[in-house]
């Protein structure tokens, strides 16, 4: 597979059940650990939710949702969702969540449009998560302190699996470090967008980078990001646009970066209209959704997503996220993988 990164003389530090009770141990530590640093509380979510409506997460805004008819509603369709980004800010205001609190969930989702390599999979669990917040926090410093709150606790549950399993070595830098996406693109001008990814993770060993959605000087997005929830359009203090990013890792097993996290505070009314005008998505305040943050129906917020499989994967020192969930994958990355020495769930 082309896509495949092989990593010479890999091995995997953990067998099978050694890798099952960590991932275990991760999962549980860490989600703990958010909920306490974020004063998040756990809610129960969907897995599919009506079409129609604007509340599935449309991504980048080509990818096709898994759907299905459903019988009992006179085949009105449903669809898996890509992620709960709007759904969390729906339940927000329905359980009545003060400012300063928030709400996190098991998310699942399937994505058959994901091109499979060693990080993307059909199957996506995440952590999702979202805090209601007061206009007066819809700045860059609070998107910083929340930034530092989550990875701190990334950084305490590495020193949880280091402690638990001595074969595995510590590599997270103890600060992350914040940049903007027209700042990257400044100081790397000649390159691509995932190259100057991985040369600034690779600099810094853990990256926040902001403004992701919006195009940059060049006329290009660094990123794609759906114009109706995270808000990438907004002046901010350091005199760029944009109040959400992606947090990125150095991961020296695989010589790459990885997104562990994209997160953002949320588009207000005056936001979401810029957005919608800029992707040229203007119908979309006729749906569910729109319309109910339109109506002062919802609260302003902040959150995100946080990946379970390829937190434990980095954190167990593993080369292909196939070695912590089961998933579906071309049989012929099943037999390279194999050979390379990870062998696939």
């Amino acid at each position: 597979m082309s896509k495949l990164i092989k990593v010479a003389g890999y091995r995997q530090l953990l067998d099978p059940i050694q890798t099952e009770l960590g991932i275990k141990q991760i999962k549980d530590f860490f989600q703990a650990n958010l909920s306490t640093a974020l004063r998040l509380r756990r809610v129960t979510a969907p897995l599919f939710v009506m079409r129609g409506l604007g509340i599935n997460d449309d991504l980048n805004g080509v990818e096709r949702p898994v759907s299905f008819p459903i019988m009992d509603m006179g085949d009105q369709v449903a669809e898996v969702v890509h992620s709960l980004a709007k759904w969390k800010r729906m339940m927000l205001g329905e359980y009545g969540i003060q400012a300063g609190y928030g709400l996190y969930t098991d998310m699942n989702a399937i994505r058959g449009d994901e091109e499979l390599d060693n990080t993307h999979s059909l199957y996506v669990d995440q952590w999702d998560w979202e805090r209601t917040i007061r206009k007066e926090d819809r700045n860059l410093a609070f998107l910083k302190r929340i930034v530092r709150d989550i990875y701190a606790a990334i950084l305490r549950t590495e020193y949880l699996v280091c402690e638990s399993y001595p074969q595995i070595k510590p590599f997270l830098p103890e600060d992350i470090h914040f940049i903007h996406s027209e700042e990257l693109l400044q100081m790397y001008p000649d390159l691509t967008p995932k190259q100057r990814e991985d040369a600034i993770s690779k600099k810094y060993g853990a990256v926040f980078i902001m403004g992701i959605g919006g195009k940059l000087s060049n006329g290009e997005k660094h990123d794609g990001r759906a114009p109706d929830y995270d808000d990438w359009s907004t002046p901010n203090e350091d005199g760029y646009k944009g109040l959400n990013g992606d947090i990125l890792i150095w991961y020296p097993v695989l010589g790459r970066s990885i997104e562990l996290s994209s997160m953002g505070i949320r588009v207000d009314k005056e936001s979401l209209i810029r957005q919608l005008e800029l992707e040229n998505k203007q119908e979309r305040l006729n749906l569910f959704f729109h319309k109910k943050l339109m109506s002062d129906e919802m609260p302003l917020s902040v959150g995100g997503g946080i990946g379970q499989s390829r937190l434990c994967m980095v954190l167990l020192h593993k080369a292909h996220v196939g070695e912590i969930q089961a998933s579906i994958w071309p049989e012929e990355m099943r037999k390279e993988c194999a050979s390379a020495g990870m062998p696939l769930i």
